[in-house]
């Protein structure tokens, strides 16, 4: 058979929703388990032009390199917050930013956030030019996630106790991005999806 994608109406018979609750991250969002039982759709909600799986690939394809400009934006948010933070904590008598960790951590935080900026930067211009590829996208989600999570818990690590209460926003973007790390395809799907484009072989088949 083919895979074709429908419209489910709120109310349909057999189809249920179950909101998910005490969720330690992205806990502003509603997020609910769908059930179908013996549900059926009329020939109406079908949605036309596609078939396969080419339409709800298509769909995450431009959802995930959405993700990969969000992931920026949280370690850009985390290595703000660490950066005045660590000059205005002072121990010893001088800011915790003249410290040599700490500005190796910061500095580290930088580099990788200009390079996935570079990053999320040739994917869009791949794809204003048409010629963006399943795999490029893969990279950016992939790439960009993993340093926004390695960012939020460096400058959790660089505020300290400070860092786990709610005065501070790291704590609750290292919980965040803890999801984003698994939603819309796993780092390990994607890097699946890499090691295929570069080998020629698929290894999850």
């Amino acid at each position: 058979g083919v895979i074709r994608g429908f419209i489910v109406e709120k109310g349909t018979p057999g189809y249920s929703t179950k909101d998910i609750h005490g969720k330690f991250s992205l806990r502003a969002s509603v997020t609910s388990e769908l059930t179908f039982q013996d549900c059926r759709i009329p020939l109406k909600n079908l949605l036309p032009n596609v078939e396969g799986l080419k339409g709800p690939l298509g769909c995450l394809n431009q959802a995930r390199y959405g993700i990969a400009w969000g992931g920026i934006g949280c370690a850009m948010a985390c290595y703000h917050e660490a950066l005045n933070y660590a000059k205005t904590r002072i121990q010893f008598d001088k800011p915790i930013a003249s410290f040599q960790m700490v500005q190796e951590k910061l500095a580290w935080m930088i580099r990788e956030i200009t390079k996935a900026q570079l990053l999320a930067l040739q994917i869009g211009r791949l794809k204003d030019a048409g010629r963006v590829q399943p795999h490029h996208i893969s990279l950016g989600k992939m790439n960009n996630i993993q340093v926004a999570r390695e960012i939020a818990r460096l400058a959790r690590e660089i505020l300290g106790a400070s860092g786990i209460t709610d005065e501070y926003q790291c704590g609750r973007h290292m919980c965040n991005i803890e999801s984003v790390y698994t939603y819309e395809g796993t780092h390990d799907i994607h890097t699946l999806v890499i090691g295929e484009t570069i080998t020629g072989i698929p290894a999850y088949k």
